[in-house]
């Protein structure tokens, strides 16, 4: 496996910015000498790829830093894309276009630099918390770019213009642009398919009820939605561990690499 932590000028943002790529390996090199599989960094095709969003007051490194993604990845061969948003909630926020970074300037850099795929169908967005908002506005504004979204105990209710100030207090009627059940709607509306959706909260965790409510009330629109909770868990690392896990899982796929199966490491 390899993880890169990488620095890049972004021009959508005008600045530098980081990213963390993981990249499974091609041979394990854990089963070398066990399976007799030879080794070789020759790639048969582009990696699928998740892009794993983080929390409020994280960055590119959370992700990596309190769970087991690396593993996860390696053992199912999927690239993993993790990048700094600041508090911007991955919306177009004053002179900030997190939306138009993720969504455009984001995918074109890793197409150029790193063997990761640009198909829609061998791409997938998740996130925790502000992530999991992120994860939900982007995967329904742009449904035709992702296979599949999870979200982890997603703030539903956040408004990107006044979050950073007031994350406890936001709601999304003052901002119908970026709102979940606005943008919903609007896809249902216009006869768009949804991408396949995970959600899930812990049941002690104070988001539980308002995350339950619109994953049932995406339902009710037509969307394939698989509902997950773990009884006892709150907004903590602990949880989202397992839910990543869960994920990845839990993703439809018939790339090249899912053909091979799950690995040991």
């Amino acid at each position: 496996m390899a993880k890169l932590v990488c620095n890049f000028y972004s021009y959508v943002l005008n600045r530098a910015v980081d990213i963390t790529v993981i990249l499974p390996s091609v041979t394990c090199p854990e089963s070398l000498g066990l399976t007799g599989e030879p080794a070789s960094h020759e790639l048969p095709a582009e990696f699928p790829v998740l892009y794993l969003l983080h929390g409020f007051g994280n960055n590119h490194a959370q992700w990596t830093g309190y769970t087991n993604v690396e593993m996860y990845a390696e053992e199912r061969r999927i690239a993993v894309v993790n990048i700094s948003a600041e508090n911007k909630a991955y919306a177009k926020v004053g002179g900030d276009d997190f939306m138009r970074f993720l969504a455009e300037e984001l995918p074109a850099f890793l197409k150029n630099y790193f063997p990761v795929s640009d198909k829609p169908e061998e791409t997938y967005i998740a996130g925790l918390s502000m992530g999991g908002y992120g994860s939900y506005i982007h995967a329904l504004t742009y449904p035709e770019r992702f296979r599949a979204v999870g979200t982890f105990s997603a703030g539903v209710s956040i408004n990107p213009k006044t979050f950073a100030e007031n994350p406890l207090g936001a709601s999304p009627e003052a901002d119908p642009e970026y709102n979940p059940y606005k943008l919903a709607e609007k896809l249902k509306k216009e006869g768009k398919t949804f991408p396949k959706i995970y959600a899930s909260c812990g049941t002690k965790d104070p988001l539980y009820e308002a995350d339950k409510q619109y994953a049932d009330y995406l339902k009710e629109l037509g969307a394939d939605v698989t509902w997950d909770e773990m009884e006892g868990y709150g907004h903590e690392w602990r949880f989202w561990d397992a839910q990543v896990e869960k994920f990845l899982d839990w993703i439809p796929r018939d790339d090249e690499y899912a053909k091979r199966g799950k690995r040991s490491v």
